[in-house]
């Protein structure tokens, strides 16, 4: 019997691995000192500092030096674009897509505002890039391109490596917010050139609060906070020590369970959504199904609100989402759906299922039995249902 959460929003907050939580504790009980203190109580935590770092890096296959920590991925995604354009100032064209997060789609926006020529990638029904638009805009003009790795509704992957060449070629800097790919699938940064990408901790079970960014050697980067000398003067602001060594040992669990992440949570998130479909007329899946995350399911329902889908879904304690969590609340159908070209209606009608190595087949199989009855439930309420 499941009394307690199912949790399906993985793509909006993780829990934090048991393993993390053990890792990170000393650091808020014992070893409180500041890693930048000249005794060997504070020093004693900059080695562990040091060794989160070489575990983040592993992750990417990339050198330690390469990784600076940050508070977020927003800050990330932040730091690496008015980085790009504080290097190159002659440059006054930008590219990014039209389905980027809202940490990338509204700084680009506001850039737009202050003379930038910005150029929005737009995607085709399946939420894939159209690459004859982005060759065309592409000039020696670019100062950058910032393409996320993975999309966060649908779980569209982007051809992330042809992106980043295509950048170079033109003398660009390629960033990529890699926020929701890593720990999901191969981010191998040896294979891939990308200049700048960032993560976020509580994506992959680290706590919220922390994330990094990965700055390829011989990259030009201006700093985004300035002050004091941490992170080798990229990065002002006394280290956030507890979460950045828990960041690492999550980061060495992401390399772990890469295996398990892109084979076992893709085989429940597949049942869930081949039941929905043959159980559930009159609904659809949202993007790229051979090209996508393991863990990601957006599903468009015809003829009622996702809203509503969501609160009934509550009451049996199912947590879903039906969008980004960072547009909830807004009451126009999700940028990235639209963008697609999904009907207003259908739109309104998605839920995304967001899955981890946490869930269990019990939990999948409730969900599965539940669904059917509530999108029913609602449909027998609405003035559009006509079955």
């Amino acid at each position: 019997m499941i009394t307690d959460p199912i949790y399906l929003d993985n793509n909006a907050t993780t829990k934090v691995a048991p393993e993390v939580i053990q890792k990170m504790l000393p650091f808020l009980e014992t070893f409180y000192g500041n890693p930048s203190s000249m005794h060997t109580f504070g020093g004693q935590v900059g080695l562990d500092i040091k060794k989160a770092r070489q575990n983040v890096a592993d992750l990417f296959n990339v050198s330690s030096d390469e990784i600076l920590f940050t508070s977020c991925g927003t800050e990330s995604d932040s730091s690496a674009v008015l980085s790009a354009l504080k290097v190159l100032p002659d440059r006054k064209h930008i590219i990014t897509t039209v389905v980027e997060h809202p940490a990338i789609k509204s700084l680009f926006e506001n850039l737009k505002l202050k003379g930038y020529h910005v150029s929005f990638v737009p995607v085709d029904s399946k939420g894939r890039l159209d690459m004859d638009f982005f060759e065309e805009n592409l000039s020696e003009d670019t100062a950058l391109v910032s393409i996320m790795w993975a999309n966060n509704e649908t779980g569209t992957i982007f051809p992330i490596k042809e992106l980043a060449e295509k950048t170079k070629a033109k003398g660009a800097i390629f960033h990529t917010d890699a926020v929701q790919a890593v720990g999901k699938i191969d981010t191998n940064l040896q294979d891939v050139p990308v200049d700048m990408l960032s993560l976020s901790g509580h994506k992959l079970h680290a706590p919220k609060g922390v994330g990094a960014l990965f700055v390829r050697k011989n990259t030009p980067f201006h700093p985004f906070l300035l002050g004091g000398h941490q992170e080798h003067g990229r990065r002002a602001g006394t280290e956030n020590a507890a979460s950045i060594i828990a960041l690492g040992k999550a980061c060495e669990l992401a390399k772990e369970n890469m295996e398990k992440e892109q084979k076992e949570v893709k085989r429940l998130r597949d049942k869930l959504e081949k039941s929905i479909i043959a159980n559930i007329p009159h609904c659809f899946v949202n993007g790229d199904t051979e090209h996508r995350l393991p863990n990601t399911s957006s599903i468009s329902f015809e003829y009622i609100e996702g809203e509503a889908i969501l609160l009934l879904m509550d009451q049996f304690k199912i947590c879903a989402s039906s969008g980004s969590a960072c547009t909830s609340g807004s009451l126009e159908p999700s940028h990235v759906l639209m963008a697609m070209g999904i009907p207003y209606e259908a739109a309104h009608g998605t839920v995304r299922f967001s899955l981890s190595i946490y869930n269990t087949e019990e939990e999948i199989d409730f969900v599965i039995e539940k669904m059917p009855g509530i999108i029913q439930r609602l449909r027998d309420m609405s003035p559009f249902w006509k079955g």
